[in-house]
């Protein structure tokens, strides 16, 4: 009886130390909208047709609080369906895997994984798996995975290496459409922003019809510092809760990882445009990319007419102009921006490696900056 009564009491504050009693909205759930555009259904990187993401949420004892988050950009063989892509480094300080090759040949063969900094090989390990596991895959010697990494060192017993290759496949296999759980969940279970709880969000914006009518959604692990801004707003500094509030040397190393894909006709050369101006939606968030910041952003196009199918002989895609892109990147540059923030609207307070707790925004109190600015 008391073994029982124990693990019941265990078990209630791992969950306390993981969740707020109350769980938070999302930035428009109290009527603040970002930009010009509109977000899709689900405000959110699954609007695109096709993508689908899974989350493998760990944690253990009292020092363990880490995961995986997988983004599937389309149903079929990946390997033999390749989609185009492009990687732009804001900031280099990061353990990104598949960057080389996605450069050379311009397209990503695998579900994209984010997790934390020192399960890149197990993550790797799970997409030779998973692309392996594939009928018409038997005879491939190769496999270029795409895993992307923040350091969750700060709530995560980071050393202790929990995130296994079964633990990247369960990700990828609960990849669903639809609502996408935000916050402190799968690759964002352990992550600080501003020196709040980070996390993962996503948003999504949908051109007009004058503009293509494209869907460009976006996913980020937010695990990184500056001043920070929101709608506009100087929240950081009148929450008193910024770098270099002391002196030149009290800043916030991290990172952020950032995915677009939008179903937009375009190949490698203009999704690196795209990516370029993701970075612009950390920034207006406030992060500076600082100096040991790994600071990335993924491209990707689902368009089905630039699938890539290395059993024809010619790859023949189509491009929109130059001149229809800027839509695509004012598109980019929102969601973007309002994924971050989603990302710390939506998390959760956190107690982990060391006793150390990070508590949420203040979202009631940051509400009413914004609305008394406008």
């Amino acid at each position: 009886m008391k073994k029982g009564i124990i693990a019941i009491i265990t078990l209630f504050s791992i969950n306390f130390m993981t969740d707020n009693l109350q769980a938070q909205g999302r930035l428009r759930d109290y009527g603040i909208d970002i930009g010009l555009f509109k977000p899709g259904k689900n405000n959110s990187i699954t609007d695109v047709n096709g993508v689908k993401v899974g989350h493998k949420t760990i944690i253990e004892g009292n020092d363990i609080r880490t995961g995986v988050t997988a983004i599937i950009p389309h149903d079929g063989n990946i390997f033999r369906k390749k989609v185009p892509a492009a990687i732009y480094i804001g900031n280099g300080f990061g353990k990104l895997a598949g960057y080389t090759q996605v450069k050379e040949l311009g397209n990503i063969e695998t579900p994209i994984i984010l997790t934390n900094t020192l399960s890149v090989a197990p993550s790797l390990e799970a997409l030779i798996t998973y692309t392996l596991s594939f009928k018409e895959n038997e005879s491939i010697g190769s496999v270029n995975g795409v895993v992307g990494e923040t350091n969750d060192g700060g709530l995560n017993n980071i050393r202790a290496r929990r995130v296994t290759s079964q633990d990247v496949l369960d990700a990828i296999n609960s990849a669903k459409d639809g609502l996408v759980e935000e916050g402190s969940v799968g690759a964002g279970t352990g992550t600080i922003c501003f020196g709040y709880k980070g996390g993962i969000g996503t948003s999504s914006r949908v051109l007009p019809p004058s503009l293509g009518g494209y869907t460009v959604g976006v996913i980020v692990q937010s695990n990184y510092g500056g001043v920070l801004e929101i709608a506009g707003a100087p929240v950081g500094v009148l929450l008193d809760k910024f770098d270099f509030k002391k002196d030149i040397a009290s800043y916030s190393d991290g990172s952020c990882m950032i995915v677009v894909i939008t179903d937009a006709p375009v190949t490698s050369r203009n999704l690196e445009r795209v990516a370029k101006r993701a970075m612009l939606g950390l920034a207006k968030t406030g992060g500076i990319a600082s100096n040991g910041s790994g600071d990335y952003v993924i491209a990707l196009s689902t368009a089905k007419s630039n699938l890539i199918d290395e059993g024809t002989a010619i790859y023949a895609p189509q491009e929109l102009h130059n001149h229809s892109m800027s839509a695509l990147f004012l598109a980019t540059i929102e969601a973007t921006e309002e994924a971050l923030i989603n990302s710390l609207f939506k998390a959760t307070k956190v107690t982990g490696f060391n006793g150390r707790t990070v508590e949420p925004i203040p979202v009631e109190t940051v509400v009413k900056i914004i609305k008394s600015r406008r």
